[in-house]
């Protein structure tokens, strides 16, 4: 941890997933009812953010039914935070998202670079558990191709 602060340490060292956030599934695509029971809201909500955030952009099948990726429920999960607990209207969520570095046109592929305000209120904690969990998922996947 050379070159950190103390406080930057203190932010790195967490040891449990906020409560929030629920554990989601190992798969690759999720139906919206999936998606709608893993974010808490109906799926008409799904579908009206799909329309005002355009870092959420489901694939659909062959049967041209919605099919969302993991990064998408996660996306959805951190639109839900920032609307419902805290108070966002969806042009200022909008805009949060892009101080925290989403780009919203390449479906959620964040910035690599870390603001001093997204240390200070915890989005930083936030950005490292959703890029360590990608991790894990991108490890288990190979473990699987291997065997």
């Amino acid at each position: 941890m050379i070159g950190m602060t103390t406080r930057q340490v203190e932010l790195i060292d967490v040891k449990e997933p906020p409560p929030e956030f629920p554990q989601i599934p190992d798969k690759i695509y999720f139906r919206i009812g999936e998606v709608s029971h893993l974010v808490g809201v109906d799926t008409h909500v799904l579908r009206y953010w799909e329309s005002e955030f355009s870092l959420i952009k489901p694939f659909r099948g062959p049967s041209k039914q919605r099919l969302y990726r993991r990064q998408d429920v996660h996306n959805l999960l951190r639109i839900k935070q920032l609307l419902h607990d805290e108070g966002y209207t969806i042009s200022g969520a909008r805009k949060h998202l892009k101080q925290l570095g989403f780009d919203q046109q390449a479906g959620g592929v964040r910035n690599a670079s870390i603001t001093s305000e997204q240390s200070a209120d915890g989005s930083l904690l936030i950005w490292i558990k959703q890029e360590l969990r990608e991790i894990l998922t991108l490890l288990g996947s190979t473990k699987k191709s291997d065997s």
